[in-house]
């Protein structure tokens, strides 16, 4: 056997061999260091509130370090884009969400204003953010969260109802909305007006899980780089076997003459 695994020809199909189990492992070695990056905890300091524009741009996604992230914008309110989303729960209550648009300088966002119990008294806080005459320039902090996608409505209730704090379904809604630029995502605001409750909004989890897809495949290159050298042994014993048998046939001709 070893004087088989010696000949030329399989010394250089080892090398071959080698070389593709190496090529395997470099691949193994690659999806392990992923699995191991997908699980490494990057500590943010989401609670140290940073100015919107730093955070995310508008127009654009929303990165998940982004995500949760405390924030600061100076703008104004826009007076009479205020609506009423259903079905938010605060404190294991369900209840009611306030959302207006709030305009800075160069764009536009949505803004989770605060929570009622029930549809009466967040239309009532409606009426009253509607009425407020003051337009200057306010400082607003909050939690910067991504946008949820729209729902469609129950077909048997209230087709004007929204279940989401969906920006592409808001902007439809406010007034004199034209083109300018708009988050893809909102703010829950630290503060409430009268009339409504400040709205949960607890600190972001952060997700230690491992990637298993990644160390599966990690462990799938690693077998193949095993079989490419039990392949080469395979071929070589198969090899080995083939001339025993050719050389016992031939003896055993040389018998009979």
């Amino acid at each position: 056997m070893i004087r088989m695994m010696v000949r030329p020809r399989w010394v250089a199909a080892l090398l071959l061999a080698l070389g593709v189990a190496a090529a395997f492992a470099l691949l193994g070695q690659w999806q392990l260091d992923r699995a191991i990056e997908s699980g490494v905890v990057v500590e943010r300091t989401t609670e140290q509130a940073q100015p919107l524009a730093e955070v995310a741009q508008p127009d654009g996604g929303v990165t998940q370090i982004a995500t949760g992230q405390m924030v600061t914008a100076e703008g104004t309110w826009v007076a009479g884009d205020e609506t009423l989303i259903t079905t938010r729960i605060n404190g294991g209550v369900e209840g009611f969400w306030v959302v207006s648009h709030f305009q800075t300088d160069a764009s536009s966002i949505a803004v989770a204003r605060g929570w009622a119990p029930d549809k009466s008294a967040a239309e009532a806080a409606i009426a009253t953010l509607r009425t407020e005459p003051d337009n200057s320039p306010v400082t607003l902090t909050g939690r910067f969260l991504t946008g949820e996608a729209p729902e469609l409505p129950d077909p048997d209730g209230d087709s004007m109802e929204l279940t989401k704090v969906a920006p592409s379904a808001l902007i439809n809604l406010w007034a004199d909305f034209t083109d300018e630029s708009v988050y893809s995502a909102y703010i829950v605001d630290a503060a409430a007006p009268a009339g409504l409750d400040v709205i949960d909004s607890p600190v972001p989890e952060v997700d230690q899980s491992l990637n298993w897809l990644n160390i599966f495949y990690a462990i799938e290159w690693v077998v193949f780089a095993g079989f490419a050298v039990f392949l080469w042994y395979r071929l070589v014993r198969d090899a080995l076997e083939r001339e025993q048998e050719d050389a016992e046939a031939a003896e055993a001709v040389g018998a009979h003459t």
